[in-house]
């Protein structure tokens, strides 16, 4: 089994070598690690050139934003299974790949997903916000119920049949992809109660209040697209992050 992984840049220069690190850190080590930059004017790109190895795979273009770069990475990936590593973020431990490979021994299972941590740009020991993903079911999905998108995994024949991100989304395509994955009849998740990433606080749908709103409502457009719900589902998802901080 091999695991693509992928990183979409843009000005990353001061944290993208930290999520290079903890994917080189891994124990399992068959995986290809495709970065998708969107035309770095800093040091982005010449960061991860000096880290390269054989399974890096960089183009440094522009592009029409963050789903673009990553359906356009998708595109070239070859991996049986593929995730997500935001140049903002990095693996918890370097037994994830390892932890995700067994769980897609089984050829039935079509995602396997697990908990993530938000912690402080300044100091990445200091948990802001706990993301326990729990078990999903077809029911979940009208709660608001979501995996965190940067500690799910995929596997790939799931996104050729479903297609990539619609990047009509500016800000919820992630949860939209999801929605129509996860509502697919007899798709198959397994849940690794386990930290699989940590996020650095101050994410792009939630640096101003505008963002918020927009993010509300492609949150709510997501929802009616795929036949999930409506208010009633973008209410408890946003009220399901509130026991996060505690």
């Amino acid at each position: 089994m091999k695991i693509s992984v992928i990183t979409a840049t843009f000005n990353r220069e001061e944290t993208v070598a930290d999520a290079i690190e903890s994917l080189r850190a891994q124990t399992f080590e068959d995986y290809e690690h495709l970065v998708q930059d969107g035309g770095s004017t800093d040091r982005t790109v010449s960061i991860v050139q000096e880290m390269s190895d054989d399974r890096t795979h960089l183009i440094s273009e522009r592009d029409s934003g963050i789903y673009d770069a990553l359906n356009r990475a998708t595109a070239r990936a070859t991996g049986d299974v593929i995730g997500l590593l935001h140049s903002d973020d990095f693996f918890a431990s370097d037994s994830v790949l390892e932890q995700v490979a067994a769980a897609f021994a089984d050829p039935d299972v079509d995602a396997v997903y697990g908990d993530l941590h938000y912690v402080s740009k300044d100091d990445t020991d200091k948990i802001v916000r706990n993301w326990v993903s729990g078990t999903f079911s077809a029911a979940v999905l009208k709660t608001g119920w979501m995996p965190p998108h940067p500690a799910l995994f995929l596997r790939r024949s799931v996104i050729e049949r479903r297609g990539a991100y619609d990047t009509s989304f500016s800000i919820a395509a992630d949860y939209d992809s999801i929605l129509r994955y996860f509502s697919e009849p007899g798709f198959t998740a397994i849940y690794v109660p386990e930290v699989f990433v940590k996020m650095r606080v101050g994410g792009e749908s939630n640096r101003s209040i505008e963002r918020i709103l927009l993010k509300t409502r492609e949150d709510y457009r997501a929802l009616r697209k795929n036949g999930i719900g409506g208010v009633g589902a973008l209410a408890r998802k946003n009220l399901s992050k509130v026991g996060q901080f505690f």
